[in-house]
């Protein structure tokens, strides 16, 4: 919301000597967002005046059309004569009053005005644009043609009111009624401790049966609907210059009288409105829920299928309007350019659902300035006073009548009552404030408060927010100032830290970060289109998910169930922006829902759940497992004067898995395995021990090529993931250093040949166990395949290192250790000796 300091200021009476930045301090304190402060006219010096064309002279011989003009300024030039200007524009003519600019004036952006010789002329000064005047848009793109009652020489400066200072405010959802002058105002006036001249206190006719006929058939989506009728408008009259600034400085475009003064009394009141031609209406107006397949052309030409939920304004042809959203073209206001002149509006006032309204603009993807304040809360009872304000403007400005006729649709509501403990925001903010402080601060923000221990407080109409005593809380803490708070810091028992389990994620970090990966964050959310993409079936348990009811994007509308989406996403943004050697992890939740979660209770705020709440809440939670996940491409070792580099490949997928097993003190198994996203023939699953069973870890590997082309990512993409929930459970108690032997090692080497189908893992095993305590090691250091082997068959290469922790060991016992475990290999695996 852009608050113009000078249109403030007609609300509440500020000190002649507060700035922008002095009003922003204020409202900051009181909890609004003040984003910037904006110096409107910074830098500019007249003389900038009010001018009369009175000849025009067209320079001929150039590429682009010239003219040469002489413009009466009166006496700002200081001597009353005819002022000559060369001008390129064509929007204006002899006769028209325009802004001229004089030789010694600075524009903003430091732009230095002096006579000077172009196009074979002298010019003497400038006919101004809104662009160089800073002004903003006005929708014609060229020269300030201005009403022809000013007169020559008038201070343009004060006349655009060219210098001013405005307040860009981020209103959060819950502050839906600072999208208003009148919101603002009052917390302006609340911050200052000033009087409010509430622009909503009007004079308001009551209803009668006269006004144009309204049905509303859907009342919980439209709770209120007020109409008024203005006819004998003045075709080509304008909207004045005071209003057409104010509406820029607010950021929109003035358009016509009839639809910025729609748009003024919007920004003013915070009460969206729309004005219909009512020569285009057909028959009485009407509110209801669209029919399925309907269609709607807006007010920006594009037509619109609707929506059964979505809520429309109709007439006997159909809907001419959505609802809260945007107006139909087919009963648009005319320009005053175009032939068909308006000289007859209906006005609407209303209130609609505020999650009817924001679901039907995110349907549609058309958000507007009206969806923008529905959504948030708009006041119900400024409605009839936002269409008097409309009607009074137009009458003033336009010169059009008001029917006696007023029409008003309101379903039955009474006020929202809260019950308080009076000293409930003393136990909220650990600070004495007392009855009548709080009184006052919740009187101060429109609330009436009865009642001594208990109070009995009525929220006002324009404050939806406020529902409970924590949101009564919350106003009188903000009001008394957040910074009042005393700062009291827990104080922790002795003798606690991280657990085990947040030590461990943090070391599982660390080990990756160290091994060359670069940690990625990235959103919690995931959609259909990505887990097409991963090429998972339909009845794969990772396609069950969680909706959010509210998501940021419909594109993503749930909580993921892998990592690797994320990080896949981050690998792509990075490689098509040059960086092609790539290693990025993450550690987050996943989302697994099992289908059997209860419906969550509301947990109390004012003191400590207790246990059942706490349970009955877990249970309506999803699964929620801890995961790292790991992706590479490109080259894995840069290649220099030192040699060769290396791409990254499946193996390193699952170095990075054997990396997170070493930070746990865990054995890692290693099989092959078919898993999507995964290379069938290139994928690894990852084993752990879990109370002396093989528990699934995660998996490794190279992607699938039809997952790199559907995703756009490099070639031989390499991925990881695993659950460090299971990694958790594997640890055998607290981690153990390694002992180290001061006796020398002795190595020996052997190679098995087994099937092409054994895996490593499983002669590995053997070995391990066949060999005894005294393997301190074992490695494999080469897979060799060939007609030498046979065909099927595989040779696999091991080093053992055999080391006594009390002796240096002898030959003889070594190779009884080494053929032990060659012994159990062949029990177990069939492998026999290479060779033998």
């Amino acid at each position: 919301m852009r608050v113009p300091l000078s249109w403030l200021r007609e609300y509440v009476d500020l000190p002649p000597t507060e700035t922008g930045r002095d009003v922003q301090a204020k409202l900051v304190a009181v909890g609004l967002e003040v984003e910037t402060v904006e110096q409107i006219g910074a830098g500019l010096k007249g003389p900038l005046v009010v001018g009369k064309v009175l000849t025009i002279e067209e320079l001929e011989g150039f590429k682009k059309p010239i003219r040469f003009c002489t413009v009466d300024v009166g006496s700002a030039n200081g001597t009353g004569e005819p002022q000559e200007i060369v001008c390129g524009a064509r929007n204006f003519a002899v006769g028209d009053k325009v802004v001229v600019v004089l030789p010694g004036a600075v524009l903003p952006g430091d732009f230095a005005i002096a006579a000077r010789k172009t196009y074979g002329r002298t010019s003497h000064g400038m006919i101004c644009s809104t662009d160089e005047l800073g002004m903003g848009d006005d929708g014609t793109h060229g020269i300030i043609v201005l009403p022809p009652e000013h007169e020559a020489g008038t201070d343009a400066i004060e006349l655009l009111e060219l210098v001013d200072e405005v307040l860009d405010i981020a209103v959060t959802p819950d502050r839906g009624y600072c999208l208003s002058m009148r919101g603002v105002a009052r917390e302006t006036a609340i911050a200052y401790g000033l009087p409010l001249r509430d622009p909503a206190l009007l004079d308001v006719p009551a209803p009668n049966a006269y006004g144009y006929p309204v049905k509303v058939s859907d009342p919980i989506g439209c709770d209120r609907f007020t109409a008024r009728t203005v006819v004998g408008l003045q075709p080509e009259a304008r909207s004045p210059i005071w209003m057409q600034r104010r509406l820029q400085k607010a950021g929109m475009r003035p358009i016509s009288l009839a639809v910025d003064v729609t748009n003024y009394v919007m920004l003013e009141l915070g009460q969206p409105l729309h004005a219909y031609d009512r020569t285009r209406i057909d028959g009485p107006i009407g509110v209801r829920r669209a029919e399925q397949g309907e269609k709607l052309t807006t007010l920006d030409g594009t037509v619109r299928v609707l929506d059964a939920a979505d809520l429309v304004i109709t007439d006997n042809r159909g809907p001419i309007g959505l609802a809260g959203v945007m107006g139909g073209a087919n009963t648009e206001i005319a320009d005053a350019s175009e032939d068909a002149h308006t000289t007859e509006v209906v006005i609407e006032a209303a209130h609609f659902d505020a999650i009817s309204i924001a679901r039907t603009a995110r349907r549609h993807k058309l958000a507007s300035e009206a969806s923008k304040r529905f959504e948030r809360g708009v006041d119900p009872q400024a409605a009839a006073a936002a269409a008097q304000r409309t009607v009074d403007l137009l009458v003033l400005l336009a010169g059009g009548t008001a029917e006696a006729g007023v029409t008003e649709v309101s379903a039955p509501s009474g006020p929202r009552t809260i019950t308080m403990a009076a000293d409930h925001p003393d136990k909220v903010a650990g600070v004495a404030y007392g009855r009548e402080t709080v009184v006052r601060r919740l009187q101060e923000v429109g609330c009436d408060a009865y009642g001594q221990d208990e109070l009995l407080v009525t929220a006002p109409s324009w404050r939806p927010d406020l529902n409970e005593p924590n949101d009564l809380a919350e106003e009188v803490i903000r009001l008394e100032g957040y910074e009042n708070l005393p700062s009291t810091l827990p104080t922790p028992p002795s003798g606690r830290g991280l657990t085990d389990r947040q030590r461990l994620h943090r070391r599982v970090g660390r080990a990756l970060a160290g091994a060359g990966y670069v940690e990625a964050l990235n959103y919690p959310f995931t959609g259909e289109a990505v887990l097409d993409q991963l090429g998972l079936e339909a009845d794969d348990a990772r396609r069950r998910t969680v909706k959010l009811v509210n998501p940021l994007s419909d594109e993503e509308p749930s909580l993921r169930t892998k990592l690797l989406p994320g990080l896949l996403g981050a690998l792509r943004r990075n490689d098509g922006r040059g960086s092609h050697d790539l290693a990025l992890f993450e550690t987050g939740l996943v989302f697994r829902p099992t289908g059997q979660e209860t419906k969550p209770v509301r947990l109390p705020v004012d003191r400590r759940p207790s246990d059942e709440e706490i349970a009955t809440l877990d249970a309506a939670l999803p699964r929620q497992p801890r995961r790292a996940a790991v992706v590479l491409a490109g080259a894995r070792e840069q290649a220099g004067w030192w040699g060769k580099g290396r791409p990254a490949d499946w193996a390193d997928s699952v170095e990075a898995a054997r990396t997170i097993a070493r930070e746990a003190g865990v054995d890692l198994t290693v099989r092959a395995d078919q898993h999507a996203p995964w290379h069938p023939g290139r994928c690894a699953a990852l084993y752990v021990t879990v109370d002396g069973e093989e528990t699934l870890f995660g998996h490794a590997g190279e992607l699938h090529p039809r997952v790199i082309k559907e995703l756009h990512l490099p070639e031989r993409t390499c991925a990881m993931e695993v659950e460090l929930d299971v990694l958790e459970q594997a640890v055998d108690g607290a981690l153990r250093a390694p002992r180290i032997s001061t006796f020398p090692v002795a190595t020996q080497d052997v190679a098995l040949v087994v099937g092409q189908d054994v895996p490593a893992a499983d002669v590995e095993r053997a070995l391990r166990e066949g060999a005894g305590e005294l393997l301190e090691s074992l490695r494999l250091f080469d897979v060799f395949t060939g007609e030498q082997i046979g065909e099927g068959r595989k040779s696999l290469a091991y080093a053992l290192r055999f080391r006594a922790a009390d002796r240096t060991l002898t030959v003889d016992e070594a190779s009884a250790a080494r053929d032990a475990a060659v012994a159990l290999a062949a029990e177990r695996t069939g492998a026999v000796l290479r060779g033998a």
